[in-house]
């Protein structure tokens, strides 16, 4: 690795380490949409709601992602959870294809759906116990993943943000992973960190090898350096 190489890796941890550490705040989620920004950042009382927008985050723009639980509700009349619980699979599924919620209408209403189904039959009702009671990081990444849709990116993002930005208490943080998101990608190979052509899993294993104590501390900032690029 070269001296640039290194003092790259530095302000990235340094990034990292700050957004840590500096306390609870707004969260952008780039939605355009104040009640939506509202209900994101409210993870006391909406917590379902940033999950629901997790398990949408694929394959669309992330801001038009992160407002689909927000139309959902407007659509049924509230945003309480009992109001989510009471429609069925066809009628989730109209109303993702009457707003146009999503790239994929038909497959992301059915993971919507199976999400409010879990969050009422495995953490009655209340998807912070999905967070609860200091888990290790592991568990947290593991219970994303067991919805429908959600694969590493997204389970490890969600457990990222929840760590970095709503200051959730974990007994670690070394299985949060790095997000191998095409923007992070874009920046590690650019600085020539992995090499071009380097897969997901590449990129992975080199975040745990530069930081094993919690790869994700570098996701934000090279996200956000990668998308300049």
């Amino acid at each position: 690795m070269t001296k640039e190489q290194e003092k790259i890796i530095e302000e990235l941890i340094t990034e990292g380490t700050k957004r840590i550490q500096a306390p609870r705040n707004i969260n952008p989620f780039e939605t355009g949409i104040p009640k939506a920004e509202e209900l994101l950042n409210d993870l006391e009382h909406f917590p379902y709601i940033f999950v629901l927008a997790c398990v949408m985050d694929r394959q669309i723009r992330t801001g038009r992602a992160w407002a689909i639980p927000y139309h959902v509700g407007k659509e049924i009349g509230g945003f309480e959870f009992s109001n989510f619980l009471k429609f069925n699979i066809n009628e989730i599924r109209t109303i993702f294809i009457k707003k146009s919620l999503h790239r994929f209408n038909e497959v992301m209403a059915k993971n919507f759906y199976l999400a409010i189904q879990d969050i009422h039959s495995k953490y009655n009702d209340n998807a912070a116990n999905i967070w609860a009671g200091k888990p290790k990081s592991a568990s947290v990444i593991r219970r994303f993943l067991e919805f429908k849709g959600v694969g590493i990116k997204i389970a490890n993002m969600a457990a990222n943000i929840l760590a970095r930005d709503f200051k959730i208490p974990m007994v670690d943080y070394s299985s949060i992973d790095i997000a191998p998101d095409v923007q992070v990608k874009r920046f590690f190979t650019h600085y020539g960190l992995l090499r071009k052509g380097g897969s997901k899993e590449e990129l992975i294993y080199l975040a745990r090898e530069i930081y094993p104590k919690y790869p994700g501390i570098l996701d934000i900032a090279a996200w956000e350096l990668g998308r300049k690029l």
